[in-house]
Order: C-alpha cells, then structure tokens, then sequence
C-alpha cells in the first residue's frame, strides 16, 4: 500500500496518459452529466463526479467496431480475410468498483468459457485499471445488495481510497505496483488500512439516507426467478411497461450481446466489412430465426429472459456473482419505470402479498 497526496493524484493520470489512451469521468460543462470518455488532457478527470451516465464497458467492447474486412475476387474465385481489431493500449483512470464487476462479467464472458472472443482479448490485453473507493453512495446505488461494493476486491491495477487530505493507493498487480514505486510514492502502513475500512464501513452506513432512489433486495427473488416461480400476470405486467428501446441493455455495464453483420463497401468492387455491434434481449428481432420464426416474439418472454440473466444462480454460475453490478443506470434510463429495483419490488409485491416491499 502506498499514499499519494490528494492534490498530486493527477500525476498518476499524466504517467498513465504518456503510455495509454487516457479515460476516465468527465463532467459535461452544459448539462453537468459525467461521461466516461477519452481525455485528451488529464485535468479534464473528476475523480469526485457521479458514476457516469454511459458504462465504461464501450472502451473494451465498443458499441460498433469492424472486426474484419474481406475481399472477394468473382474471376479468381477467391476471398482475402484481413482480421482487423488491433487496439491501443488504454488505461481506465477512476473506474467505479460497480464497472469494474461488470467488465469482469465481460471477462468471463468472451474469455472464460470454452471459446475466447480474440476481439474482446486484443482491447482487454494492454489495459491498465485504476479503481476510486465509494466513499458515499450516490441516489441511484444498490451495490451493497449486489456485491459490487463499495470497495473494488479484484481486478484492478491500482485502487484509489478517498481519506481526506491524501488516497491510499493499493497495487492489484505488477504493473501497478511498478507504477507506484516509478513514482516514488510513499508507503502506507495498518493504520491507512484501518482508516480504509473505516470510510467503507461508513459509506455502507449512508446508503439508507443517501441511497434512496432504488432499493433492490435481490436474495428472494433471486430464487424466485431461478426456478421460474413467478406468475406470468407479473411478467405480462413488466412486459405491458417495456418500450422495447434497448436503453436498460446500453447501459448496463455487464450486458454482453451483439450482433454481426456484413456491410459492402461501395467503393471497393468485392470489398465488405464485417462489423460487430451491441443488440438487445428488449428488440422484438432479438430472437428472431433465419426462417422467421420467433421464439420470444412477446416483450414479457424477452422481459423474462433479461432477468433471469441479471438474477438467476445459473447466471451467477457463468459470473461468478449476479449478473446485476447495481449501479442504477437501468433504472435511469427505463421510460417505463421496469429497471431492475422496480422489477424486484413487482416480484417481492408477489411474493409477499404486499402493497409496498
């Protein structure tokens, strides 16, 4: 463990910024919404901004990219493949604990099961992490019923605690340990450790005051939604609310579906590209077969389909934890109120037999 004074934080940004693509949270000066996006400049960094409106997850895997570019010769009768997803190194400066639990759920995705997405590996290969502590909640926030913080525990390079005038810097990994010792920062002992705990401790101990606008008990409903005992009346409810606009999928950092396409090139006679992009369980085509039949045509089968993915134990199986990271962007974004907290409540209303749950 290392400590670095709070007004020379961003030297670690500026180190970083000289050897990655820099991102981390902006604050947009018009709307004052947080963006997790490219910087250009390091000072454009807010480690004390809001979880971002958009998840950091488009940084490892963007919502459209050409994964491949062929060729096709009629007269040779033969076709050029040139695999294209080469990716700069990029380093992730102040990534939420939630965030980072969901580009782990990608990690276990598109590399930990029998096939490796060699697109997904070439982006998440040269990627350096640096975590920022919760040191309060913010509205949206239920991570404490989804285990995804307020504190990260895995999976970074180097993690950053708010403790007042200076952040304890803790090293995941080598290179993050090797940063710290290039910058010559000075070592922390039990005491910035206890300190640590401490600002955990009391931020778990705001969520009730300051976390107010989801709450998310998911325990009971996670067994509910693994063993299918939930009454289609809910399901067609939640289905009836859907607008079917994808808005819960694009935001949620642990989402992991896509579609590829070919496009031709009309500048070039043979040429197409193949583009990989981000879909959606909410689309009505989400489903649908190279026959036309469709398997989930109605929106409560797909609105089942997304939840069991966010809450059942199978998923939990492929994650190693729920698919949900609890961050509350879902609910944000939902036009029809069926984010994941409301969705728990609809199913615990049921469970319970109660009006409010």
């Amino acid at each position: 463990m290392f400590l670095i004074k709070k007004s020379d934080v961003m030297k670690l940004a500026e180190v970083l910024g000289g050897e990655y693509e820099l991102y981390g949270p902006m604050v947009e000066p018009l709307t004052g919404q947080t963006f997790f996006d490219r910087a250009e400049n390091p000072a454009e960094l807010n480690l004390q901004a809001p979880i971002p409106s958009n998840p950091p997850k488009s940084v490892v895997f963007p919502q459209i990219e050409r994964i491949m570019r062929y060729t096709y010769d009629q007269k040779k009768k033969a076709a050029a493949v040139e695999p294209d997803f080469k990716a700069a190194p990029r380093a992730l400066f102040g990534l939420r604990p939630c965030d980072l639990e969901g580009m782990l759920c990608l990690d276990r995705f598109f590399l930990g099961q029998e096939f490796v997405d060699e697109v997904y590996r070439s982006h998440r290969r040269n990627m350096f992490i640096v975590t920022n502590t919760c040191t309060a909640p913010f509205p949206q926030c239920f991570c404490v019923c989804t285990d995804s913080g307020p504190a990260a525990k895995e999976g970074y390079d180097l993690n950053l605690t708010d403790l007042g005038s200076e952040y304890l810097v803790e090293a995941g990994s080598e290179k993050g340990a090797a940063l710290a010792a290039k910058m010559g920062l000075a070592a922390a002992g039990d005491e910035h450790a206890r300190l640590k705990r401490e600002a955990v401790d009391k931020s778990i101990s705001l969520f009730e005051d300051i976390a107010v606008d989801s709450k998310a008990w998911i325990s009971r409903v996670m067994n509910r939604v693994t063993t299918g005992f939930i009454k289609e009346e809910v399901w067609e409810y939640i289905g009836d609310q859907c607008f079917e606009c994808g808005a819960c999928t694009f935001v949620c950092p642990s989402c992991s579906c896509f579609n590829v396409v070919d496009v031709a090139d009309p500048s070039c006679e043979g040429c197409s590209d193949r583009l990989r992009t981000w879909d959606s369980c909410s689309y009505e085509g989400y489903s649908r077969m190279a026959g036309g039949h469709n398997p989930r045509k109605p929106v409560e089968d797909r609105r089942n389909k997304r939840f069991f993915c966010k809450l059942s134990y199978s998923q939990m199986k492929k994650y190693l934890r729920p698919g949900c990271v609890g961050c509350g962007r879902c609910a944000w974004v939902c036009p029809g109120d069926i984010g994941l907290p409301n969705v728990v409540t609809y199913i615990r209303r049921e469970v319970t037999g109660r009006e409010e749950a």
